[in-house]
């Protein structure tokens, strides 16, 4: 019997929006998924860019869709963020939150004060996303900005999936405040490694595999650390941003959602300018092209093929930049 993907690891780590859940609904595969990994020992961890809401809540929400969740079993990057602008501010410092009372909140248990305007001398803007955030909240934030503020953010996703469609995430807020100045952000969460590094070191695992749907952050994140990862299609990106990925983004697995975690890993055999995964073969024609061979029907055989094709776009291009950009700087 072949191994499952998560054999060999000892913890999963789950992002959230578009991997656990789309807004108050879960993905169908997840509560079963999780469950099952727990029964089996694998630990868990839940790691969330979106710094709107406390770990709490997280919690709450994962337990109220039948995924049985502890607070500490979430990190959030309103947490990281907080965390890191504490170890280098002085106790005690004014700082401007441009985001929800949840990130206030992360901030004032760390010894932060919190203050509304850039007026109140603020030494540093801690910026997480907000669904409603106020307009003037954002100007305040230039003002300070351009005082001599420090910038800290919690994450750079420029959207958000949800069960309605994709939506504007904190990366369009942060563009906004950039607009009013020349500087960029200190950013905690994926792909920048505070967040996944504060995860492991709760968890106290040694063999983790992250698990998004995102590949500017998720799965960059998860290769900066370095750790394994799965990519989902349940989510913000799809077959053509993988294709088109670069070396930073590209996971070592792809599955149509989190439960491929308890199925092998797909295995490609490359041989003359071909690649055969299961029953789907892709071939390099001579100009070039990738040309579909055979792909089967259902759609395992068709995440296949794009196994597939990932091998020979991999096999033409092996070159990783010295510096890739961040999702921040392809704002500007």
């Amino acid at each position: 019997m072949s191994q499952a993907l998560i054999d060999g690891h000892d913890a999963a780590l789950f992002d959230l929006d578009g991997v656990v859940y789309l807004g108050p609904h879960p993905v169908p595969a997840a509560p079963e998924t999780i469950a099952e990994l727990r029964r089996s020992g694998v630990k868990v961890g839940f790691v969330t860019n979106n710094a709107a809401r406390s770990a709490a809540v997280v919690a709450q929400h994962l337990t109220d869709i039948g995924i049985p969740t502890q607070a500490s079993d979430v990190v959030t990057s309103a947490q990281a963020i907080t965390d890191l602008a504490a170890q280098q501010l002085p106790v005690g410092a004014k700082v401007l939150i441009v985001g929800t009372e949840s990130l206030r909140e992360e901030a004032r248990a760390r010894g932060l004060e919190t203050v509304e305007s850039a007026d109140d001398d603020p030494v540093a803007v801690i910026q997480g996303y907000d669904p409603h955030i106020d307009w003037s909240l954002l100007e305040e934030a230039g003002f300070a900005l351009q005082a001599g503020a420090r910038w800290y953010a919690a994450n750079p996703d420029i959207t958000r999936p949800t069960d309605r469609g994709i939506v504007p995430g904190i990366g369009a807020q942060l563009q906004v405040v950039a607009t009013t100045c020349d500087i960029k952000p200190v950013i905690a969460g994926k792909p920048y490694r505070p967040l996944l590094e504060a995860t492991v070191s709760r968890l106290g695992c040694k063999a983790p595999i992250f698990v998004g749907d995102r590949l500017d952050t998720d799965i960059r994140g998860a290769n900066a650390m370095p750790m394994d990862s799965l990519f989902v299609f349940t989510g913000a990106h799809g077959v053509a941003d993988l294709l088109a990925a670069t070396p930073q983004d590209r996971p070592q697995h792809i599955a149509a959602d989190l439960s491929g975690l308890l199925e092998p890993a797909r295995t490609v055999d490359m041989s003359e300018g071909k690649a055969r995964c299961g029953d789907a073969q892709v071939s390099l024609t001579a100009d070039g092209e990738i040309h579909a061979d055979t792909i089967p029907d259902d759609v395992s055989g068709q995440l296949d093929g794009v196994a597939a094709m990932m091998a020979l776009v991999h096999q033409a291009d092996a070159t990783v930049p010295e510096n890739p950009a961040t999702p921040f700087d392809k704002l500007h």
